[in-house]
Protein backbone atom coordinates (compact mmCIF):
# COMPACT_ATOMS: atom_id res chain seq x y z
CA UNK A 1 0.00 0.00 0.00
CA UNK A 2 1.31 3.59 -0.63
CA UNK A 3 0.34 6.30 0.81
CA UNK A 4 -0.91 9.60 -1.71
CA UNK A 5 -0.70 13.21 -0.03
CA UNK A 6 -1.89 11.33 3.53
CA UNK A 7 -4.34 8.84 1.73
CA UNK A 8 -3.76 5.34 1.52
CA UNK A 9 -3.87 4.08 -1.40
CA UNK A 10 -3.74 1.09 -3.07
CA UNK A 11 -3.02 0.42 -7.22
CA UNK A 12 -5.81 -1.52 -8.91
CA UNK A 13 -4.65 -5.59 -9.46
CA UNK A 14 -2.45 -5.82 -12.55
CA UNK A 15 -5.19 -8.39 -14.17
CA UNK A 16 -7.88 -5.80 -14.35
CA UNK A 17 -9.56 -6.17 -17.50
CA UNK A 18 -9.56 -3.93 -20.39
CA UNK A 19 -11.23 -4.02 -24.00
CA UNK A 20 -10.95 -1.83 -26.73
CA UNK A 21 -13.23 -1.81 -29.53
CA UNK A 22 -12.19 -0.65 -32.87
CA UNK A 23 -13.96 0.04 -36.08
CA UNK A 24 -13.17 1.87 -39.67
CA UNK A 25 -14.01 5.45 -37.75
CA UNK A 26 -10.61 4.96 -35.50
CA UNK A 27 -7.25 6.28 -36.58
CA UNK A 28 -4.05 4.96 -36.02
CA UNK A 29 -3.41 7.59 -33.17
CA UNK A 30 -6.27 6.37 -31.49
CA UNK A 31 -5.38 2.96 -31.32
CA UNK A 32 -1.60 5.00 -29.59
CA UNK A 33 -4.05 6.48 -27.20
CA UNK A 34 -5.50 3.12 -26.36
CA UNK A 35 -2.66 1.56 -26.59
CA UNK A 36 -1.02 4.17 -23.77
CA UNK A 37 -4.17 4.01 -21.32
CA UNK A 38 -4.07 0.25 -20.93
CA UNK A 39 -1.60 -0.08 -18.45
CA UNK A 40 -2.46 2.79 -16.55
CA UNK A 41 -6.34 1.47 -17.07
CA UNK A 42 -5.31 -2.37 -15.99
CA UNK A 43 -3.48 -0.80 -13.11
CA UNK A 44 -0.20 -2.23 -14.22
CA UNK A 45 1.39 1.35 -14.39
CA UNK A 46 -0.95 3.27 -11.79
CA UNK A 47 1.31 6.71 -11.85
CA UNK A 48 0.31 9.10 -14.55
CA UNK A 49 2.13 12.23 -15.41
CA UNK A 50 1.29 14.78 -18.41
CA UNK A 51 3.45 18.19 -19.40
CA UNK A 52 2.21 20.27 -22.88
CA UNK A 53 5.04 21.99 -24.13
CA UNK A 54 5.72 24.80 -26.56
CA UNK A 55 8.54 25.83 -29.00
CA UNK A 56 9.99 21.76 -28.84
CA UNK A 57 13.31 21.81 -30.95
CA UNK A 58 12.79 20.43 -34.33
CA UNK A 59 15.47 17.58 -33.47
CA UNK A 60 14.41 16.73 -29.53
CA UNK A 61 13.89 13.35 -29.14
CA UNK A 62 11.17 13.31 -26.80
CA UNK A 63 11.79 10.09 -25.08
CA UNK A 64 14.39 8.44 -22.56
CA UNK A 65 17.58 7.12 -24.30
CA UNK A 66 16.79 3.66 -22.94
CA UNK A 67 13.05 3.54 -24.42
CA UNK A 68 11.68 1.44 -27.47
CA UNK A 69 9.84 2.67 -30.11
CA UNK A 70 6.69 0.89 -30.45
CA UNK A 71 3.92 2.67 -32.75
CA UNK A 72 4.53 5.63 -35.03
CA UNK A 73 1.35 7.46 -36.47
CA UNK A 74 1.66 10.93 -38.13
CA UNK A 75 -1.92 12.78 -39.36
CA UNK A 76 -2.70 15.13 -42.26
CA UNK A 77 -3.51 18.01 -40.13
CA UNK A 78 0.57 18.18 -38.90
CA UNK A 79 -0.11 15.51 -36.01
CA UNK A 80 3.09 12.60 -35.06
CA UNK A 81 2.00 10.21 -32.53
CA UNK A 82 4.40 7.98 -31.25
CA UNK A 83 4.03 5.12 -28.41
CA UNK A 84 7.60 4.31 -26.11
CA UNK A 85 7.77 1.72 -23.50
CA UNK A 86 10.64 1.10 -21.00
CA UNK A 87 10.99 -1.16 -17.97
CA UNK A 88 7.91 -0.03 -15.70
CA UNK A 89 6.75 2.75 -18.03
CA UNK A 90 4.50 3.75 -20.84
CA UNK A 91 5.08 7.18 -22.72
CA UNK A 92 2.93 8.73 -25.29
CA UNK A 93 4.23 11.76 -27.29
CA UNK A 94 2.18 14.00 -29.56
CA UNK A 95 3.77 16.31 -31.57
CA UNK A 96 1.30 19.31 -33.19
CA UNK A 97 1.76 21.44 -36.06
CA UNK A 98 3.72 24.78 -34.41
CA UNK A 99 5.99 23.61 -32.84
CA UNK A 100 3.99 22.40 -29.33
CA UNK A 101 3.36 18.57 -28.23
CA UNK A 102 1.55 16.93 -25.12
CA UNK A 103 3.87 14.62 -23.08
CA UNK A 104 2.04 11.47 -21.24
CA UNK A 105 3.93 8.91 -19.03
CA UNK A 106 2.30 5.90 -16.91
CA UNK A 107 4.79 4.15 -14.83
CA UNK A 108 4.84 1.45 -11.62
CA UNK A 109 5.77 4.09 -9.08
CA UNK A 110 5.83 7.93 -8.67
CA UNK A 111 9.40 8.42 -8.61
CA UNK A 112 9.53 6.53 -11.73
CA UNK A 113 6.87 8.66 -13.97
CA UNK A 114 8.29 11.96 -12.80
CA UNK A 115 11.93 10.63 -13.43
CA UNK A 116 10.75 9.35 -17.10
CA UNK A 117 9.04 12.76 -17.82
CA UNK A 118 11.88 14.53 -16.49
CA UNK A 119 14.26 13.06 -19.19
CA UNK A 120 12.05 13.32 -21.77
CA UNK A 121 11.78 17.01 -21.65
CA UNK A 122 14.98 18.15 -21.07
CA UNK A 123 16.43 20.48 -23.19
CA UNK A 124 13.44 19.64 -25.58
CA UNK A 125 12.33 23.50 -25.42
CA UNK A 126 13.87 26.34 -27.41
CA UNK A 127 14.45 29.51 -24.66
CA UNK A 128 11.93 32.93 -25.39
CA UNK A 129 13.70 35.13 -27.07
CA UNK A 130 15.12 38.33 -24.78
CA UNK A 131 14.08 40.88 -26.68
CA UNK A 132 10.67 42.25 -29.01
CA UNK A 133 8.78 39.27 -27.78
CA UNK A 134 6.56 38.11 -24.80
CA UNK A 135 4.92 34.66 -24.42
CA UNK A 136 1.28 34.59 -24.66
CA UNK A 137 -1.18 31.89 -24.25
CA UNK A 138 -4.07 31.09 -26.56
CA UNK A 139 -6.87 28.87 -25.07
CA UNK A 140 -9.78 27.46 -27.39
CA UNK A 141 -12.44 24.78 -26.52
CA UNK A 142 -12.12 21.37 -27.86
CA UNK A 143 -14.01 17.81 -27.42
CA UNK A 144 -11.77 17.40 -24.90
CA UNK A 145 -12.21 20.38 -22.69
CA UNK A 146 -10.34 23.53 -23.32
CA UNK A 147 -6.39 23.82 -24.71
CA UNK A 148 -4.09 26.38 -24.80
CA UNK A 149 -1.07 27.16 -26.21
CA UNK A 150 1.81 29.73 -26.24
CA UNK A 151 3.44 31.73 -28.68
CA UNK A 152 6.00 34.24 -28.58
CA UNK A 153 4.30 37.46 -30.34
CA UNK A 154 5.76 40.43 -31.51
CA UNK A 155 5.20 42.95 -28.14
CA UNK A 156 6.06 46.69 -28.92
CA UNK A 157 7.13 49.03 -25.33
CA UNK A 158 4.68 51.52 -24.41
CA UNK A 159 7.25 54.15 -25.82
CA UNK A 160 7.47 52.59 -29.11
CA UNK A 161 3.30 53.29 -29.73
CA UNK A 162 2.41 55.97 -27.84
CA UNK A 163 2.54 57.78 -30.85
CA UNK A 164 -0.17 56.11 -32.39
CA UNK A 165 -2.78 57.23 -29.75
CA UNK A 166 -4.58 60.78 -29.51
CA UNK A 167 -2.80 62.61 -27.53
CA UNK A 168 -6.08 63.45 -24.91
CA UNK A 169 -5.32 59.39 -24.11
CA UNK A 170 -1.98 58.82 -23.85
CA UNK A 171 -2.09 60.22 -19.96
CA UNK A 172 -4.66 57.44 -19.12
CA UNK A 173 -3.09 54.70 -21.39
CA UNK A 174 0.39 55.36 -19.20
CA UNK A 175 -0.88 54.95 -16.09
CA UNK A 176 -2.30 51.66 -16.96
CA UNK A 177 0.86 50.83 -18.70
CA UNK A 178 3.02 51.70 -15.46
CA UNK A 179 0.59 49.46 -13.25
CA UNK A 180 2.10 46.98 -10.46
CA UNK A 181 0.18 44.66 -8.65
CA UNK A 182 0.10 46.96 -5.23
CA UNK A 183 -1.82 49.02 -7.41
CA UNK A 184 -4.89 47.22 -9.10
CA UNK A 185 -8.31 48.20 -7.86
CA UNK A 186 -10.73 46.56 -10.44
CA UNK A 187 -10.22 43.87 -12.25
CA UNK A 188 -11.55 45.35 -15.76
CA UNK A 189 -9.49 46.62 -18.46
CA UNK A 190 -12.04 47.74 -21.08
CA UNK A 191 -10.85 48.98 -24.15
CA UNK A 192 -13.81 50.73 -26.42
CA UNK A 193 -13.52 52.53 -29.87
CA UNK A 194 -14.02 52.46 -33.79
CA UNK A 195 -12.08 49.52 -35.82
CA UNK A 196 -8.74 49.61 -36.72
CA UNK A 197 -7.56 52.25 -33.81
CA UNK A 198 -5.02 50.19 -32.45
CA UNK A 199 -6.81 48.63 -29.73
CA UNK A 200 -5.06 45.16 -30.38
CA UNK A 201 -1.65 47.00 -30.40
CA UNK A 202 -2.10 48.77 -27.27
CA UNK A 203 -3.06 45.09 -25.73
CA UNK A 204 0.50 43.74 -26.75
CA UNK A 205 2.35 46.93 -25.45
CA UNK A 206 0.36 45.92 -22.49
CA UNK A 207 1.75 42.29 -22.00
CA UNK A 208 5.07 43.78 -22.60
CA UNK A 209 5.10 46.08 -20.27
CA UNK A 210 3.51 44.22 -17.46
CA UNK A 211 5.89 40.97 -18.51
CA UNK A 212 7.44 40.79 -15.27
CA UNK A 213 4.40 40.35 -13.32
CA UNK A 214 1.19 39.35 -15.60
CA UNK A 215 0.79 36.04 -18.05
CA UNK A 216 -1.46 37.07 -20.47
CA UNK A 217 -3.96 34.96 -22.20
CA UNK A 218 -6.07 35.60 -25.14
CA UNK A 219 -9.67 33.87 -25.29
CA UNK A 220 -10.15 32.84 -28.99
CA UNK A 221 -13.63 31.75 -28.49
CA UNK A 222 -15.09 33.95 -25.61
CA UNK A 223 -18.93 33.54 -27.00
CA UNK A 224 -18.10 29.78 -26.19
CA UNK A 225 -16.23 30.61 -22.88
CA UNK A 226 -19.00 32.08 -20.91
CA UNK A 227 -21.50 29.68 -22.35
CA UNK A 228 -19.85 26.58 -21.02
CA UNK A 229 -18.89 27.27 -17.19
CA UNK A 230 -16.43 24.28 -16.95
CA UNK A 231 -14.81 25.70 -19.75
CA UNK A 232 -14.73 29.06 -17.72
CA UNK A 233 -13.41 27.22 -14.30
CA UNK A 234 -10.63 25.80 -16.57
CA UNK A 235 -9.63 28.68 -18.32
CA UNK A 236 -10.04 30.88 -15.01
CA UNK A 237 -7.73 28.31 -12.74
CA UNK A 238 -4.93 28.54 -15.25
CA UNK A 239 -1.95 27.11 -16.89
CA UNK A 240 0.26 26.07 -13.68
CA UNK A 241 3.49 24.98 -15.74
CA UNK A 242 7.43 25.32 -13.71
CA UNK A 243 7.90 29.02 -14.74
CA UNK A 244 4.87 30.44 -13.34
CA UNK A 245 5.96 30.64 -9.98
CA UNK A 246 6.64 34.46 -10.39
CA UNK A 247 3.91 35.20 -12.06
CA UNK A 248 0.86 34.92 -9.77
CA UNK A 249 -1.25 37.66 -11.75
CA UNK A 250 -3.25 36.50 -15.28
CA UNK A 251 -4.85 38.76 -17.89
CA UNK A 252 -7.18 37.10 -19.95
CA UNK A 253 -8.09 39.01 -23.57
CA UNK A 254 -11.57 38.81 -24.73
CA UNK A 255 -12.02 40.59 -28.25
CA UNK A 256 -14.74 41.83 -29.93
CA UNK A 257 -16.68 40.73 -27.31
CA UNK A 258 -19.49 43.43 -28.28
CA UNK A 259 -22.70 40.78 -27.89
CA UNK A 260 -21.65 40.01 -24.22
CA UNK A 261 -21.50 43.81 -22.65
CA UNK A 262 -24.17 45.78 -24.74
CA UNK A 263 -27.19 47.37 -22.94
CA UNK A 264 -29.58 43.72 -23.14
CA UNK A 265 -26.95 41.87 -23.62
CA UNK A 266 -28.41 39.49 -20.14
CA UNK A 267 -31.65 38.59 -22.88
CA UNK A 268 -29.39 38.37 -25.54
CA UNK A 269 -26.59 36.38 -24.09
CA UNK A 270 -28.17 34.29 -21.43
CA UNK A 271 -25.78 33.71 -18.46
CA UNK A 272 -22.97 34.91 -20.33
CA UNK A 273 -22.87 38.35 -19.08
CA UNK A 274 -23.62 37.61 -15.46
CA UNK A 275 -20.61 35.08 -15.41
CA UNK A 276 -18.18 37.81 -16.91
CA UNK A 277 -19.22 40.08 -14.39
CA UNK A 278 -18.68 37.40 -11.66
CA UNK A 279 -15.19 36.61 -13.27
CA UNK A 280 -14.45 40.63 -12.43
CA UNK A 281 -15.73 40.63 -8.96
CA UNK A 282 -17.67 38.16 -8.02
CA UNK A 283 -16.84 34.24 -6.35
CA UNK A 284 -15.65 33.05 -9.22
CA UNK A 285 -12.55 35.51 -9.53
CA UNK A 286 -11.73 35.20 -5.93
CA UNK A 287 -8.16 34.43 -4.99
CA UNK A 288 -7.24 33.74 -8.34
CA UNK A 289 -5.28 36.86 -9.08
CA UNK A 290 -7.13 37.64 -12.50
CA UNK A 291 -7.75 40.26 -14.85
CA UNK A 292 -10.16 40.76 -17.90
CA UNK A 293 -9.21 43.01 -20.92
CA UNK A 294 -12.28 43.40 -23.14
CA UNK A 295 -12.04 45.01 -26.51
CA UNK A 296 -15.29 46.12 -28.50
CA UNK A 297 -16.71 48.51 -31.03
CA UNK A 298 -19.29 50.00 -28.83
CA UNK A 299 -19.75 53.45 -27.95
CA UNK A 300 -20.10 53.85 -24.20
CA UNK A 301 -23.30 54.99 -24.14
CA UNK A 302 -24.40 51.33 -25.31
CA UNK A 303 -22.56 49.37 -23.47
CA UNK A 304 -24.42 47.33 -20.16
CA UNK A 305 -24.28 49.90 -17.35
CA UNK A 306 -23.28 46.93 -15.08
CA UNK A 307 -20.22 46.69 -17.10
CA UNK A 308 -18.45 50.40 -16.50
CA UNK A 309 -20.36 50.60 -13.24
CA UNK A 310 -17.83 52.58 -10.68
CA UNK A 311 -15.20 50.39 -9.00
CA UNK A 312 -15.31 47.57 -11.74
CA UNK A 313 -12.43 49.10 -14.29
CA UNK A 314 -9.02 49.18 -13.70
CA UNK A 315 -9.19 51.38 -16.88
CA UNK A 316 -12.14 52.75 -19.30
CA UNK A 317 -10.37 54.01 -22.14
CA UNK A 318 -12.00 55.43 -25.72
CA UNK A 319 -9.07 54.59 -28.45
CA UNK A 320 -10.58 56.90 -30.85
CA UNK A 321 -8.92 58.34 -34.23
CA UNK A 322 -6.14 60.84 -34.19
CA UNK A 323 -7.54 64.53 -34.82
CA UNK A 324 -6.29 66.11 -38.01
CA UNK A 325 -3.02 68.03 -36.72
CA UNK A 326 -1.96 64.88 -35.17
CA UNK A 327 -2.67 62.26 -38.14
CA UNK A 328 -0.94 64.80 -40.12
CA UNK A 329 2.03 65.07 -37.79
CA UNK A 330 1.63 60.98 -37.90
CA UNK A 331 2.42 60.96 -41.42
CA UNK A 332 4.31 63.72 -42.48
CA UNK A 333 1.77 65.26 -44.79
CA UNK A 334 -2.03 65.92 -44.75
CA UNK A 335 -2.70 64.66 -48.30
CA UNK A 336 -5.33 61.94 -47.80
CA UNK A 337 -6.65 62.78 -44.49
CA UNK A 338 -9.88 63.75 -44.05
CA UNK A 339 -10.97 66.54 -41.79
CA UNK A 340 -12.08 64.47 -38.98
CA UNK A 341 -8.16 62.68 -38.93
CA UNK A 342 -7.55 59.01 -39.28
CA UNK A 343 -7.74 56.28 -37.73
CA UNK A 344 -4.16 54.35 -37.08
CA UNK A 345 -5.26 51.28 -39.95
CA UNK A 346 -6.08 54.07 -42.12
CA UNK A 347 -2.96 55.73 -41.33
CA UNK A 348 -0.54 53.05 -41.92
CA UNK A 349 -2.67 52.34 -45.74
CA UNK A 350 -1.92 55.77 -46.74
CA UNK A 351 1.71 55.00 -45.65
CA UNK A 352 1.43 52.37 -47.99
CA UNK A 353 0.39 53.81 -50.58
CA UNK A 354 -3.01 52.44 -50.75
CA UNK A 355 -6.56 54.42 -50.42
CA UNK A 356 -8.70 54.83 -47.73
CA UNK A 357 -12.42 55.57 -47.55
CA UNK A 358 -12.75 58.22 -45.07
CA UNK A 359 -16.58 57.52 -44.68
CA UNK A 360 -16.14 55.81 -41.24
CA UNK A 361 -19.17 54.04 -39.89
CA UNK A 362 -19.33 52.23 -36.08
CA UNK A 363 -20.28 49.59 -37.82
CA UNK A 364 -18.30 46.56 -39.65
CA UNK A 365 -15.25 44.90 -39.27
CA UNK A 366 -12.60 47.69 -40.40
CA UNK A 367 -8.97 47.58 -40.48
CA UNK A 368 -8.08 45.94 -36.98
CA UNK A 369 -4.61 46.49 -35.76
Amino acid sequence: MSVVKGVPFTPAPAELPMNVWLDDGDSPIDVIDALALSPFATGAQPWSRTADLERVRPGAALMPRDGRLMRVAQEEDGRDSRLVCGEGWTLRVVRYRGSSATVSVTAVSEELAGRVLAETVRDAVEPPSETGHVEMGFWWLTDRGGRRAEKLISAPGWAEIAGNYPAQVRGRVDRLMRTVPAEVSGRLVLLHGPPGTGKTTLLRGLAHEWREWCQVDCVLDPERLFDSPGYLLQVTMGHDGPDDSGRRWRLLVLEDCDELIRAGAKDLAGQGLSRLLNLTDGLLGQGRDVLLAITTNEDLARLHPAVVRPGRCLARIEVGALPYAEAVAWLGTSEGVGPQGATLAELYALRAGRPVDQARTSEGTGLYL
